[in-house]
């Protein structure tokens, strides 16, 4: 599970003196148990816990952005360092390519062919 996974490497980045990860992971992991002591947190799984860290991307991200537009190259690269470290835990994304792909095929196999089709190809591409 995701949630050993980090608590394990909290341990890992603790014995190797690794700041940036290290705070980075304890972030995570408060993220986790506030989801999992949450109302309905009883489900928390690994899906959830992906979910977290994508939300936790794009803050970090979008962080980043607005230290960069003020002029503060130093924040933007610890936000980074620590996105770098969250996206080390999610699937690997697909290539705007790879996406294309997948998706030309879909509306083949559905046989979509105008806007209202939009629907039906989402549907069986969002799984």
């Amino acid at each position: 599970m995701l949630f050993d996974q980090i608590s394990n490497d909290i341990k890992q980045a603790m014995l190797a003196k690794d700041k940036v990860a290290l705070n980075a992971l304890r972030n995570v992991k408060k993220e986790f148990l506030e989801a999992k002591t949450a109302k309905g947190g009883e489900d928390f799984d690994d899906v959830a816990a992906q979910k977290i860290l994508q939300k936790m991307v794009k803050k970090g991200k979008d962080t980043a952005a607005i230290f960069i537009a003020q002029g503060r190259q130093d924040l933007a690269d610890e936000e980074l360092a620590q996105v770098a470290v969250f996206e080390k835990y999610l699937p690997e994304q697909m290539s705007n390519e790879e996406l294309e792909s997948v998706l030309k095929e879909i509306i083949a196999q559905i046989g979509a062919s105008s806007a209202q089709d939009m629907g039906k190809v989402m549907g069986v591409a969002t799984k």
